[in-house]
């Protein structure tokens, strides 16, 4: 899938390096605690291997050979369910206001139903005004509490989406 100069495309090896600069340095432009986020998950420096396991999926965002965002799913640690997680969203300002965010999204979701999940859960921060608008546009409705265990305990805005299968 493209955008004029932007490919959405799946992770390969080569592109972990340049992701875990964009996810860190996204999360402090944002003001985010680098701890209890994945600026301090240890999937952040190995994202191509960490989404090679079963029902798991990572897609990047290429602007002109350059990483510039991706975001990915994956089973929702520790829940019992059929609900996978929207992981490790992240646009360097390049990426945003151009609709990427909503075709990621879109190209999350069919992998998510392609695999069979039944819903989509994400956790993010609420001082992330552009994303939590983002996602409720793409469908994401306000839980009370989290799901699972993520281990982002810095994360308090839990969202959830059925997915049409």
């Amino acid at each position: 899938m493209t955008t004029p100069d932007f490919i959405i495309r799946e992770i390969k090896p080569v592109d972990s390096p340049e992701l875990a600069i964009v996810i860190r340095s996204v999360l402090v432009e944002m003001g985010a605690p680098k701890v209890g986020t994945a600026y301090e998950d240890k999937a952040t420096d190995s994202m191509f291997e960490t989404y090679q396991k079963k029902k798991s999926k990572y897609f990047v965002v290429e602007h002109k050979n350059k990483v510039v965002g991706g975001g990915g799913i994956a089973q929702l640690d520790n829940f019992e369910g059929n609900t996978c997680e929207l992981q490790k969203m992240y646009f360097l300002p390049i990426a945003r206001g151009k609709g990427l965010g909503t075709k990621l999204i879109s190209v999350c979701l069919e992998k998510a139903k392609e695999l069979g999940f039944e819903n989509c859960y994400l956790e993010t921060l609420p001082y992330m005004e552009a994303a939590v608008k983002l996602y409720k546009k793409n469908g994401f409705i306000n839980l009370d509490k989290p799901l699972g265990n993520t281990c982002h305990y810095s994360c308090d805005v839990w969202m959830i989406k059925k997915l049409q299968l």
